[in-house]
C-alpha cells in the first residue's frame, strides 16, 4: 500500500461524511460511482504572520493563493461574493464527479488547483498568465464566455468558479482540480483536506521540474504539513498578466 492509499483509507470516514453532505444538498441524489476524493494532510490556512485566515475576511472576489497539496503546488482561494452550489463534473478521462459547491457560513468559499488544464500554466513569483477576473474578459479575439471566471491568457481557457471550475471555453480539456475546504464557523477558520476532480500533479512535476527545482528547490514535491500561507495574488506575483 502506497503513501496515497494508505491517506485515502484513513480518510473513508470524511469521505463519507463529505458524500452525505452532497447528497443532502443535492436533493437526495447519490453520489456519483466515479468519484474519489483525495485524502491529503489537514493543512490550516494562515496569514503572512502565522495567524489563521478568517474566512469573513477575505475580500470577495480578489485572488488569494496558498499551496496544496505539495510545496510547490499553488491553489486560488476566492470568496465569489455569492453561494457557489454543488456541480456534477467529468474529468478528460470520463470519470464523473460531484463538486461539493462552496465552504464557508454563505457558501461562497471556494478553492481550486492553479495549474491550468490545457497546458499547466501556473502562476510563479515572477509571472502568471491565469487568474480570476471580475465581471467579463475584454479581449476581442477571446469573447468571455460568462463574467467571474478564472481565465488563462496562455490559450484563453476560462473556467467557472462558481460551477467547480467547469470549463466555458478555450482549450482545457476538464475542470480545475478542486481543493476541499473545511470551514470551523466557531473559530471562522479553513482548513484544506484534500482534492477533488482531475489531477495534473504528475505531469506539472515532469514538465517543471527543473523550473521548479530553482523556485522551490528539493521540497517541490514534498507535501504541504500543518500549515500553508495565504497570500494575495499580486502580492505573491510580480507580473500578473492581463489579457
Amino acid at each position: 500500500m502506497d503513501r496515497r492509499e494508505f491517506g485515502e483509507g484513513c480518510a473513508l470516514g470524511g469521505v463519507g461524511a463529505l458524500a452525505a453532505a452532497l447528497s443532502a444538498a443535492m436533493g437526495g441524489k447519490a453520489w456519483a460511482a466515479e468519484a474519489r476524493p483525495r485524502a491529503y494532510g489537514r493543512v490550516l490556512l494562515v496569514d503572512e504572520l502565522g495567524d489563521p485566515i478568517k474566512a469573513s475576511a477575505l475580500q470577495p472576489q480578489l485572488n488569494y493563493l496558498f499551496h496544496y497539496p505539495f510545496e510547490a503546488t499553488p491553489a486560488f482561494l476566492l470568496d465569489l461574493g455569492r453561494a457557489a452550489l454543488p456541480t456534477a463534473l467529468r474529468t478528460r478521462a470520463q470519470q464523473d464527479y460531484q463538486w461539493p459547491g462552496g465552504a464557508g457560513t454563505r457558501r461562497s468559499l471556494v478553492a481550486f488547483s492553479a495549474i491550468c488544464a490545457h497546458k499547466l500554466v501556473y502562476p510563479s513569483k515572477e509571472l502568471s498568465f491565469i487568474r480570476f477576473r471580475k465581471g467579463e474578459v475584454v479581449n476581442p479575439k477571446t469573447p468571455s464566455k460568462g463574467s467571474d471566471l478564472i481565465h488563462c491568457c496562455a490559450d484563453h481557457s476560462q473556467y467557472d468558479p462558481a460551477r467547480g471550475a467547469q470549463v466555458l471555453g478555450g482549450p482545457a480539456e476538464q475542470p480545475l482540480c478542486a481543493v476541499l475546504l473545511e470551514h470551523d464557523p466557531k473559530a471562522d477558520t479553513l482548513v484544506a483536506t484534500g482534492t477533488l476532480g482531475g489531477e495534473l500533479f504528475d505531469d506539472f512535476f515532469a514538465k517543471y521540474e527543473f523550473k521548479l527545482s530553482y523556485e522551490v528547490g528539493p521540497k517541490a514535491r514534498q507535501a504541504v504539513v500543518g500549515r500553508s500561507t495565504v497570500r494575495e495574488l499580486d502580492r505573491y506575483c510580480r507580473n500578473a498578466v492581463r489579457c
